[in-house]
């Protein structure tokens, strides 16, 4: 076959996926409408009232930040104060509005057909909407629930776990202040029960748990360097074993103090290296500023760092960029469901893990007990309210984020920074890694062909846990 026919054909596949993806995606949107109204029946039905949500049915609310850590709320007319000062110390700039402005496909066609005529017309550019801060309503509900009960005393925290949730002791610790941390310290006696040197924190990505690490990695790291090191890795929040409130945001501020609370803080950690997979890189650089002094490495495992282009929203940029709205390829299509309906999303959340036991179970029985299911630990160990907020508020909020933190460990640390990807990697592009060689020029990115985003550790755990020996050894 010509280049010629090779070109055509590609374009004829690109043409039919979009008039496929259009068409589904049309359905999903009518689909996401229905449900809707039936999660807010079944809310009210089941706990006395229903949450709010974040769907375009939702009004926005516009607000103004003011220095004395309250913002003023405009909603129907009205006007509300809602205090700042929280426990978890949330602030408006940790929230993406990728939460609540997720237009239709329609409604994005339509915009984008009036902004192109209206250009035409007038010979100017698509003018921008002017500069401001905007609230979801929504959000203003959330925040009033950490509160406290607001003005009028009548808000009622949300139960947590929620009737659509899992209510199993696993998914529900005893202890709700502290991420769950598997901890592996030297043996007792090795150096003459001198401390540790230094330690090594494993951080895990989106939808997985610390069994990402400790059924990969951790089994193959040598007894030398299990000799001088401790060795943590932690159930993010919301995720695994760790705690997953119904009132959280799961903000980058959030995440990153529960693992200062629960690791850093909880064990007298002094000196340390990170490794961090996917959407754990994200906090891996944001702990990486905050201590500056104690960071001996960090080791990024297929970072979601997307720059964005001059003239765009960042965190529009990169909902669109990691969630095209696209039936093919399957792993687009499935983030794009996940990051653009939140109600079809909470229905997924509630057949696979409200569920999970059944699952699992099954899972087992089918593969006669030959498969470890670690991975799928992970993907079901969590709530729809943890993976909605984490996924907007830590992957699409913080895009312009991540380039202040590697400015910062570019200009700021001198700790060895290792980019690690997936030549195969479908869901994020190598040139995620490229991107952070050339805001950081000393980080060494190394590509290992035939890997996606998963087998990038799984399946070459042997060879990871050496290269990783050789990162911390040049440290010491």
């Amino acid at each position: 076959m010509g280049a010629a026919a090779r070109s055509a054909l590609a374009s004829a596949g690109r043409a039919a996926n979009e008039a496929v993806s259009l068409v589904v995606f049309v359905l999903l949107d009518a689909l996401e409408v229905l449900l809707c109204v039936v999660y807010k029946v079944a809310d009210y039905v089941a706990e006395g009232a229903w949450r709010p949500c974040y769907c375009s049915r939702s009004s926005p609310a516009s607000a103004a930040a003011g220095a004395t850590g309250k913002i003023v709320v405009s909603e129907r007319g009205g006007s509300k104060v809602v205090s700042m000062l929280s426990s978890t110390r949330l602030h408006l700039e940790d929230i993406s509005d990728t939460l609540y402005a997720r237009p239709s496909v329609l409604a994005c066609a339509a915009a984008s057909a009036s902004a192109s005529a209206s250009a035409a017309v007038s010979g100017a550019s698509p003018r921008r909407p002017a500069a401001g801060v905007a609230v979801h309503s929504a959000i203003v509900q959330m925040l009033r629930g950490k509160i406290g009960a607001g003005a009028g005393g009548k808000h009622r925290p949300y139960p947590s776990p929620r009737w659509s949730d899992c209510h199993c002791a696993n998914c529900n610790p005893a202890d709700t202040g502290r991420l769950f941390v598997h901890v592996e310290a030297p043996p007792q006696g090795a150096g003459g029960g001198a401390a540790p040197e230094e330690d090594v924190l494993f951080i895990h990505g989106f939808i997985s748990s610390s069994g990402f690490w400790t059924e990969t990695v951790l089994p193959h790291v040598s007894p030398a360097a299990r000799s001088r090191r401790r060795l943590f890795a932690v159930d993010l929040l919301g995720f695994g074993r760790s705690p997953k409130p119904a009132d959280s945001l799961y903000t980058l501020r959030e995440h990153v103090e529960m693992i200062e609370r629960s690791v850093i803080e909880r064990h007298g950690v002094r000196s340390f290296h990170i490794v961090a997979h996917s959407l754990g890189s994200i906090l891996a650089l944001a702990l990486a500023v905050k201590y500056p002094a104690a960071v001996r490495s960090l080791t990024l495992v297929a970072p979601p760092y997307f720059p964005v282009p001059r003239g765009e929203v960042g965190t529009q940029y990169v909902l669109r960029t990691v969630a095209p709205r696209r039936v093919w390829p399957p792993i687009a299509f499935g983030a794009s469901v996940a990051c653009w309906y939140e109600h079809l999303s909470r229905t997924v959340s509630i057949v696979l893990c409200k569920h999970h036991r059944l699952w699992e179970l099954a899972f087992r029985v089918f593969t006669l007990y030959r498969v470890r299911t670690y991975l799928m630990d992970g993907f079901f160990c969590h709530t729809h309210i943890a993976s909605w907020h984490t996924l907007h508020n830590i992957i699409c909020g913080s895009a312009g984020k991540i380039d202040k933190c590697l400015e910062v460990v570019r200009d700021q640390l001198t700790c060895d920074v290792t980019v690690y990807h997936g030549g195969d990697d479908e869901l994020l592009p190598v040139q995620c890694s490229h991107a952070v060689k050339a805001k950081v020029p000393r980080a060494q990115v190394r590509v290992i062909d035939g890997k996606d985003h998963v087998t990038i550790v799984v399946g070459r755990q042997k060879d990871l846990a050496r290269e990783l020996e050789e990162i911390w050894d040049r440290r010491r």
